[in-house]
C-alpha cells in the first residue's frame, strides 16, 4: 500500500475528498471473454502486474529526494494525462488528416485501400518528423 498525501489546494486545483488516499497496488491477472471491448487493456494490466513498480520508484525517490508517494502521483497523472497532451502536441488537423486516410480506407474495404493509407500514414509521419530529424530546417 502507497499513502499519498493530498495537499489542500493544488495550483488551484482541489480534490473533492482531500484526506490521505491509500491505492493498493495489487497485481491483477483476471480473466475475460474473447469479444470483451477492454481486452487489450486487461491484457496490458495482466502482463505489467508481473512488475514491482515500486522497486524503480524507491530508487527513484532515494536517487533524486522526491518521495515515493509523490512520484507515484506524478508517474499516475502523467499517464492519465498522455492522450490529451498526445492531442494538443499533434493538433486537431493533423489529427483529422490521419483519422480521415483510416476512415476512407475503411470504408472502401479492399487490401489494396488500407495499404495505400499505410503509405499516405508513413508519409504524413515521415513530414511531421522533418524538424525532428533536421533541426535547421526551420533556420
Amino acid at each position: 500500500m502507497v499513502t499519498v498525501a493530498q495537499t489542500p489546494n493544488m495550483g488551484g486545483m482541489e480534490h473533492p475528498d482531500k484526506s490521505d488516499h491509500l491505492v493498493d497496488l495489487s497485481p491483477w491477472s483476471g480473466s475475460w471473454p474473447d469479444d470483451d471491448k477492454d481486452a487489450n487493456f486487461k491484457h496490458d494490466v495482466a502482463l505489467y502486474a508481473k512488475l514491482d513498480p515500486l522497486h524503480t520508484i524507491t530508487n527513484l525517490s532515494n536517487a533524486t529526494g522526491v518521495p515515493v508517494g509523490a512520484i507515484c502521483r506524478y508517474v499516475l497523472a502523467k499517464w492519465a494525462s498522455a492522450g490529451a497532451e498526445a492531442l494538443m502536441t499533434l493538433g486537431p488537423t493533423a489529427l483529422d488528416r490521419i483519422t480521415a486516410t483510416i476512415d476512407e480506407a475503411e470504408s472502401t474495404g479492399t487490401d489494396q485501400a488500407r495499404l495505400a493509407a499505410y503509405e499516405n500514414l508513413k508519409a504524413q509521419l515521415s513530414w511531421l518528423r522533418v524538424p525532428l530529424d533536421d533541426p535547421s530546417v526551420y533556420e
